[in-house]
């Protein structure tokens, strides 16, 4: 079968660790065809749009894309590209799975969970007034006459709307993922102690939805600080998480530490019927253009790309070979050996082509 996937490269190091992930799926033997387009700091830089229309109107079309990191210059109207394709999209699972893959810098070897984080509201929504604002003096005078706690004067405000909708379909989604992908385990991740109408709908919306489940998937909840520290005690414990935005956001980052760090963190952003797939790490301008970075992130990111495509066999050999790299440990960036500055590590393309080996060995 063939498919159509818009590429975006993205700037800094997302050339070369897009280019590292493209010779990897090349090496399964699929009909893909790469539809090139720009976004970010590279597309300013060509005297374009940071998200030019052309680039929007291919993932519209395709329905998929594989993207590297994005700069945002700063000054611009976007806070991030990566949020406003998200929320043009309504890309609303972001999907992060957090697995040793026998990395030499994981502090846990069997570690193999997977995130899934609500991606279009909570205080990442945006929703936000400055400090000293007469908007929001406005605001504050309001709050204090119907709030019992009161806000101090001159303060800023950031907005966290948590709706009963966007929670039920993020937890439906993680539900439908668990038993498309044979977990076992559902933790819904809370302060809903503290924030009792907020988290406390997420809370309440996922006991609701797990009923539906009850025999076919456990599950638990766990409030936010109490979840880091046991990940770094007893990450084993761990199948599946389903999160609000901001907590989702830092326990990927707490998650991606525990197996060697985010240069071996994949990432989907999935909607309705559009997904886009990259690594969770930045563009890193400073190591661009040095062959020298990790891709392992966006190659896993591209099998993660396969899987959703339905050739699942495919998306497994890739990760099985980028395992096997690692146990091997003669290939290695420069990030997973004992000494970053050794100069026996490998470069970007080096890793790349040693993962097409363990595919072809497979």
């Amino acid at each position: 079968m063939s498919y159509k996937v818009t590429l975006i490269p993205g700037d800094g190091i997302g050339p070369e660790v897009i280019q590292a992930a493209l010779v990897c799926v090349d090496a399964l033997g699929l009909d893909i065809k790469w539809e090139k387009r720009i976004a970010g700091k590279t597309s300013m830089g060509q005297g374009g749009e940071l998200l030019p229309k052309d680039t929007i109107d291919s993932i519209k079309s395709n329905r998929i894309a594989l993207k590297g990191p994005i700069t945002t210059p700063v000054g611009s109207g976007f806070r991030s590209i990566n949020v406003a394709i998200r929320q043009l999209f309504d890309l609303y699972a972001c999907l992060r799975p957090i697995k040793s893959f026998n990395s030499p810098k994981a502090l846990y070897k069997d570690i193999d969970l997977v995130i899934v984080r609500e991606n279009t509201e909570d205080l990442y929504a945006g929703v936000e007034f400055k400090e000293k604002d007469s908007d929001t003096d406005k605001l504050l005078e309001s709050i204090n006459k119907m709030a019992e706690k009161k806000v101090r004067p001159g303060s800023a405000i950031s907005i966290k709307p948590i709706s009963r909708n966007a929670s039920e379909r993020i937890i439906k989604f993680a539900f439908e993922y668990a038993l498309g992908n044979n977990r076992k385990k559902i933790s819904c991740i809370h302060k809903a102690n503290i924030m009792k109408y907020t988290d406390g709908l997420f809370l309440d919306s996922f006991i609701q939805i797990a009923q539906n489940y009850k025999g076919k998937i456990e599950y638990n909840d766990v409030i936010v600080d109490n979840l880091a520290m046991q990940l770094t005690q007893k990450p084993e414990n761990f199948d599946m998480l389903v999160l609000p935005n901001l907590y989702g956001d830092i326990i990927s980052d707490l998650g991606a530490g525990l197996v060697g760090g985010l240069g071996l963190a994949p990432g989907a952003n999935i909607g309705q019927n559009i997904a886009v797939f990259e690594p969770t790490h930045g563009s890193a301008p400073r190591h661009a253009g040095k062959n020298k970075v990790n891709p392992t992130a966006t190659i896993l990111s591209a099998a993660l790309m396969i899987k959703y495509l339905g050739e699942t066999e495919k998306a497994l050999r890739l990760e099985k070979a980028v395992a096997a790299v690692f146990k091997e440990a003669k290939v290695l960036t420069y990030d997973l050996m004992p000494d970053r500055n050794d100069p026996n590590a490998a470069t970007t393309q080096e890793f790349a082509e040693a993962v097409v080996k363990q595919i072809k060995n497979l």
